[in-house]
């Protein structure tokens, strides 16, 4: 681990361990990223080109909204892995690495000289962190995997059916961020073997075990029943238009029921013998949904609100994003921290839960943006960084990014 890190930069259980971070995208970056906020240093390893994440979705200045998110707090350096002098100083920063993120195809990293069993001759104390579509060998090994392609294969478009049992992809890039949040988990407990051991791990997991792993209940349900039921497990559990906007409203089990019918002045359910139960309110889910609707039309979302929380039943307003930032309670527990990314501006940016104390944001990087400057810290001398910007397998970003 790296003793010289600012003092006032260190904040988290992870302050002063070095982190290489040559991954692409959003699972292995989001993981690394994860990391900086609980307090280590993470620098950010990209080719001429950048990670290809900067290149998709919403984009501005260099950036994109996905690499700002998952790239955040890093430095970066630019080197050509395929120049061989570029090659060389990739190995080089991996024997200096505490930690090492990859989310290649297998065989790819080799290739690139840091595969596991090249970097744990040099630094055998090393957590090396491999994620890949769907495992390091098998027939599906070498198959090109995506977030979509993902929720697919792994049961998450089936599990997100609408009611006329359509498979759906989530609206998010789910498959991708539950594989960093298990391989953050991994490598945290890798690191802990080590404070113990003193002995490095190589965490291997892919997106197609994350996925299963996120859909253990539904797996199990599926198996219990023979066949997964689409929609809701209680009733009613539905979203309803209500005069001036839209509410969740559900109840799972009689107690919450009969305080629902309370809320919306329905004595008459809690005497309905079919309603007695939830595999009866099951059964009958439609002609429920039908009457909340009717009645939650007439009056606007102030009014249901009052009503709902008065007798403590479970409701929500449909948010977007502005509207979640304006939440009362966002604003309490200080839901949002501000980013300031040069060239895009001011950014609401949602850091990690149960941080003991959360670290200064600082923005994501340009490509090579650090390069020298990582170098330098990394102890390598002024004539072999020279000799590598020469040669053409080291860049340096010293452009200055446009006004927001």
């Amino acid at each position: 681990m790296n003793p010289a890190v600012d003092a006032d930069e260190a904040c988290g259980p992870f302050s002063g361990l070095r982190v290489l971070d040559i991954s692409q995208g959003i699972a292995g970056p989001y993981c690394a990223q994860m990391l900086w906020q609980q307090g280590a240093e993470v620098i950010k390893v990209e080719p001429p080109a950048g990670d290809w994440g900067r290149h998709v979705g919403t984009q501005r200045d260099g950036h994109s909204a996905l690499s700002v998110a998952y790239n955040a707090g890093k430095r970066g350096v630019c080197l050509d892995a395929r120049h061989p002098e570029g090659k060389k100083a990739l190995r080089r920063l991996a024997g200096s690495a505490d930690v090492l993120i990859q989310n290649f195809r297998p065989g790819v990293a080799e290739r690139m000289g840091v595969g596991y069993a090249d970097v744990r001759q040099h630094a055998p104390g090393m957590v090396y962190v491999s994620i890949s579509g769907y495992g390091p060998d098998g027939p599906y090994a070498g198959a090109p995997a995506s977030d979509s392609v993902m929720q697919a294969d792994s049961g998450l478009m089936y599990a997100n059916q609408d009611e006329a049992g359509t498979p759906r992809r989530m609206g998010m890039l789910m498959a991708d961020i539950a594989t960093a949040l298990y391989a953050a988990q991994a490598t945290a407990a890798a690191l802990y073997r080590q404070a113990r051991t003193g002995r490095g791990s190589h965490v291997e997991l892919s997106l197609f075990q994350a996925c299963a792993a996120l859909q253990v209940n539904d797996i199990l349900a599926h198996a219990m029943a023979g066949a997964r039921r689409a929609g809701p497990v209680s009733a009613p559990n539905g979203v309803f238009d209500t005069a001036d906007g839209r509410l969740s409203v559900l109840a799972l089990n009689n107690e919450q029921f009969a305080r629902l019918c309370r809320a919306l002045e329905r004595p008459e359910w809690l005497q309905q013998p079919a309603y007695a139960d939830n595999a009866g309110r099951m059964a009958r889910l439609n002609e429920l949904h039908e009457q909340i609707a009717a009645q939650l039309a007439t009056r606007p979302s102030a009014h249901w609100i009052e009503r709902l929380a008065r007798e403590e039943v479970l409701h929500a307003t449909v948010r977007d994003y502005d509207d979640l930032a304006a939440h009362a309670q966002a604003a309490h527990v200080e839901l949002l921290q501000t980013l300031d990314q040069p060239g895009v501006g001011a950014l609401p940016y949602a850091p990690l839960p149960g941080l003991a104390r959360r670290r200064p944001l600082t923005p994501a990087p340009r490509i090579g943006q650090h390069s020298t400057e990582v170098l330098q810290d990394w102890g390598w001398s002024q004539a072999d960084i020279r000799a590598l910007m020469t040669a053409g397998a080291l860049r340096q970003d010293d452009t200055q990014p446009e006004q927001a």
